[in-house]
């Protein structure tokens, strides 16, 4: 009786294993979209910073990520068990604010004058230890906040795909994706940062044979590529913001899948990746811009702070 009572609980046990897995690797595809958005949005945020300082930032806003996601898991199923209507508004801010991140960078990009300052080189900008200091705490504080955006739509990603399932495993599958998603993403960050250090190792190593002049011509490469590479995440990093926040709030409207639905009406594959992509872009810009102008309407009503 005991023998069998332990053949049940194992049988379970593999059961409830097998179920976790199915589901953790249809949500680790379902997010790998955001994982992308999420890695161009981090790298950029180390740009600008002493190189003895680049990795302990991300060890920085990698802790900032697990502590967001402890926060949103919980949070996730409490309000999904008692008041699911609540996400779809809820994740529509955070889209909004993502926008407006995005297109505040655009702005200060495009308007001279009072974000001169703001758009120096950050080691224009960077004087004093202090000065040091105060840009790392920015950088992970804006980069903390921006994955808290990122990481509740993989939380929630991740709950549309177990919601149906016993309430253990739909823990056990979300914990699982938010420890994979921040060791993927924080682990990949800190790489890219750290690539021009490697380039550089590479390109001092000695030796007269041809293998060691071509390893030495490929570290080269790397440290003239890595300022190009950081750039262009930067770049991919906004666009990623208008993409993430304008995809959050078209899900949000109905009228929206309607028109998507027009748009995309007998294409298939990259093409309708596009058109949704683009949609998605519109839709960011336009509610970036909005956000942008009622806190600057704000600010002019009320004062700056």
């Amino acid at each position: 009786m005991a023998g069998g009572s332990l053949l049940a609980l194992i049988d379970d046990i593999a059961s409830i294993l097998d179920d976790v897995a199915a589901m953790s690797k249809v949500a680790a595809k379902k997010t790998a979209s955001v994982l992308g958005d999420d890695l161009a949005l981090n790298a950029q945020q180390v740009t600008g910073v002493k190189a003895d300082r680049e990795l302990p930032i991300v060890w920085a806003v990698a802790k900032g990520s697990m502590l967001n996601k402890a926060i949103l898991v919980p949070l996730a199923l409490l309000i999904s068990a008692f008041i699911p209507w609540a996400i779809t508004p809820l994740l529509m801010i955070g889209g909004a604010y993502l926008c407006y991140e995005g297109f505040e960078k655009v702005a200060h990009k495009l308007m001279p004058g009072k974000h001169q300052e703001e758009e120096k080189p950050a080691t224009e900008q960077v004087k004093t230890d202090a000065d040091a200091k105060k840009l790392e705490k920015e950088k992970v504080k804006g980069a903390v906040r921006t994955d808290f955006i990122l990481s509740a739509e993989i939380i929630v990603i991740s709950l549309g795909i177990v919601s149906a399932a016993p309430f253990l495993n739909q823990v056990t599958v979300m914990v699982l994706i938010a420890v994979a998603m921040t060791i993927g993403v924080y682990g990949l960050v800190g790489a890219i940062v750290k690539i021009d250090d490697a380039g550089l190792y590479l390109s001092k190593l000695s030796g007269e044979s041809s293998v060691m002049n071509g390893v030495r011509a490929f570290g080269r490469g790397i440290v003239n590529l890595a300022p190009w590479l950081m750039k262009t995440l930067s770049v991919v990093g906004t666009i990623a913001m208008f993409l993430v926040g304008g995809s959050i709030i078209s899900h949000g409207l109905p009228f929206m899948h309607s028109l998507l639905e027009k748009f995309t009406h007998g294409h298939q594959g990259w093409v309708n990746t596009l058109i949704t992509g683009a949609t998605d872009l519109g839709v960011g810009l336009v509610v970036g811009a909005a956000v942008l102008g009622a806190v600057l309407l704000g600010q002019k009503m009320f004062g700056k702070k």
